[in-house]
């Protein structure tokens, strides 16, 4: 039997192919009509909604590589969740369980902002808790709807500042404290000189206080359609129980989760509440010796066939923690800002022909003025655009290595400012004489006592101290000036240590706009002359370290002692805040010049 060529077959083959889809295109029904399978009407699909909780702590860093960083919850990774909801045609709408997350003012605004941006999709997200702190009904009210359960309550009980001060007991130890300070309202001395609060610390707290209730009421009053007046009297109520909080207008439906869910399931049971929403895939199948190799990879944060890329990026680099000299150090009680690790992500940033602008995400109370100033002059050094983008705090030296960014954001409730510095010191000799210790001391020259802990300082060495404080704060202040470019004399005015939110700042031009994170990366886009047509992706520094380095790069006792740091944290927030205090002003004692912060702010 004779065979048509192949070419012919497949000639045919290609033909009978296509009569086939043009006969399926143009009469369908009956295509199906004659294999006898009637065309059904397909069931609508199930409804699908992101299940969202927010809790613990949010850290502004890159996410370690490897296994355990594609499990850690950074403040970029909830905020991407909501983005990936909010461009999700698939996805119904949001389940936000709010469980007492701990965030400051800028991270809270972050979060909201990010509900609110959701909602201009169009879909729903819906806010449960159990129970409501200020901080947990200001992220709810950013929701379209607020449901707790009947046994629940809402605590807006205000705001607070406990400052502690040490000055009688040190006393009655006969330990005596020794300061000096450039600008009236830098206070950060005043907890071991003073046993109450200068008239200046007073002020600059009341007016810091004042912004702050200023804005919680407006959000609550905005959010709600409540008047401020309003929510003034239900602060200083306190406390509504759900029959209250309803009349309130505080929340909108008063019932159990489960019954939530059912609401918005509506007897299909086939509704999804997904719970790993925009959540990182972990690949845990690590069975043979291909598996052994992939866990080794994650272990040492190797991420395989990954190739360079070339896509223009945008370098976001996070500055968190109180700033010291070196490198970069998970502490006892949180993390440390090594000058040293900030350098070198800036240099890698600008050494990169693909990085196109810099962001610089300040999250610091401030530290050394050496480090901070090192950091400053890298930064001044890279010849491309740069964003800064503050966070809960950028005091200081938070504001020190911020101030020459070619354009500043700040969030309504950042703490920023404190343009000062201060130095002190505890004579610990009367102390030590108690318990019967003596010490002879040997020395040359006037200023060899100058940070001795035995003695105060005598009369040479405060002039010498005092010397080097007003040469860094003149440094500081010129610095600030020709950033900001206003005169020296208009910005010394604004300095001497006083501390601002994020909305004074703006009012007198310390910072140049009001915005989160993303609204920082979208200007550095836009300086670096991309738009919205190119494909941008982020370059996260520095590195964190690979999971194996965080297990075994420190053996020293203070690695030692993280587990139980992490459980007095959890058992016992009181003391753990206090020790955590304690141990910063220690590491921070042991540098001649602070750019530091004084205080801290919590929303009860």
């Amino acid at each position: 039997m004779l065979r048509p060529p192949l070419s012919a077959r497949r000639a045919f083959l290609a033909l009978t192919c296509f009569a086939l889809f043009t006969s399926l295109i143009a009469a369908p029904e009956a295509a199906f009509a004659k294999t006898g399978k009637a065309a059904k009407a397909e069931k609508p699909p199930a409804d699908k909604y992101a299940y969202i909780t927010l809790k613990g702590t949010y850290p502004e860093a890159a996410a370690a590589p490897g296994l355990f960083g594609a499990t850690q919850t950074t403040l970029a990774k909830v905020l991407k969740q909501f983005k990936t909801a909010e461009r999700d045609r698939h996805l119904t709408g949001i389940v936000l369980k709010i469980e007492s997350p701990q965030v400051g003012f800028g991270t809270l605004n972050e979060l909201r902002q990010a509900i609110l941006q959701y909602r201009e999709s169009g879909k729903k997200i819906y806010a449960y808790l159990d129970s409501a702190t200020m901080k947990d009904y200001l992220l709810a009210s950013a929701c379209d709807e607020i449901i707790m359960p009947e046994s629940g309550v809402v605590m807006l009980l205000g705001l607070r500042m406990e400052i502690k001060f040490y000055k009688n007991m040190l006393d009655k130890l006969d330990i005596q404290p020794d300061a000096l300070k450039v600008g009236e309202y830098k206070s950060a001395a005043e907890s071991i000189s003073r046993s109450e609060m200068s008239p200046a610390f007073r002020e600059e707290m009341e007016a810091i206080l004042d912004s702050y209730f200023g804005m919680i009421v407006k959000t609550i009053a905005e959010s709600r359609s409540l008047t401020e007046e309003q929510v003034g009297n239900i602060i200083d109520t306190g406390i509504s129980t759900m029959t209250e909080a309803k009349q309130q207008g505080l929340v909108d439906v008063i019932g159990y989760e489960d019954e939530l869910l059912a609401r918005l399931r509506s007897g299909d049971s086939r509704t999804e509440f997904d719970e790993k929403y925009g959540k990182e895939k972990v690949d845990t199948d690590f069975s043979g010796f291909g598996g052994l190799v992939k866990m080794m990879n994650l272990m040492m944060g190797v991420e395989p066939n990954k190739r360079a890329s070339t896509t223009p990026k945008i370098a976001i680099v996070y500055a968190s923690g109180p700033i010291m000299p070196g490198k970069s150090q998970n502490g006892l009680f949180g993390d440390v800002m090594g000058s040293e690790t900030i350098v070198e992500a800036v240099r890698k940033a600008a050494k990169d022909d693909t990085v196109k602008a810099v962001v610089l995400r300040v999250n610091s109370p401030g530290g050394s003025a050496l480090a901070s100033d090192l950091m400053w002059h890298a930064l001044e050094q890279v010849d491309k655009p740069i964003v800064v983008s503050m966070g809960d705090v950028a005091a200081s030296g938070g504001y020190y290595i911020s101030m020459g960014a070619d354009y500043i954001y700040a969030e309504p409730g950042t703490i920023t400012g404190s343009i000062g510095v201060v130095m002190g010191k505890v004579a610990v000799e009367g102390l030590m004489e108690k318990v019967g210790i003596t010490t002879t001391v040997l020395s040359r020259g006037k200023n060899s006592g100058a940070i001795s802990i035995l003695k105060p300082m005598n009369e040479s060495e405060r002039a010498t101290m005092q010397k080097m404080l007003d040469d860094i704060y003149l440094q500081f202040t010129t610095k600030a000036a020709e950033g900001r470019e206003m005169p020296l004399d208009q910005l010394e005015k604004l300095a001497r240590g006083r501390v601002y939110t994020g909305e004074q700042a703006l009012e007198i031009n310390l910072v140049d706009e009001l915005g989160t994170l993303s609204q920082a990366i979208a200007k550095a886009t836009e300086l670096a002359g991309l738009t919205e047509k190119d494909r941008v992706e982020q370059l996260e520094l520095p590195t964190p370290p690979s999971p194996f380095e965080q297990l075994f790069g420190d053996l020293d006792p203070e690695t030692k002692l993280q587990s139980i740091t992490k459980l007095l944290e959890q058992e016992a927030p009181g003391l753990y805040s206090l020790l955590k205090e304690t141990w910063a002003i220690n590491q921070l004692a042991r540098q001649p010049g602070l750019t530091l912060m004084p205080f801290q702010v919590d929303i009860k």
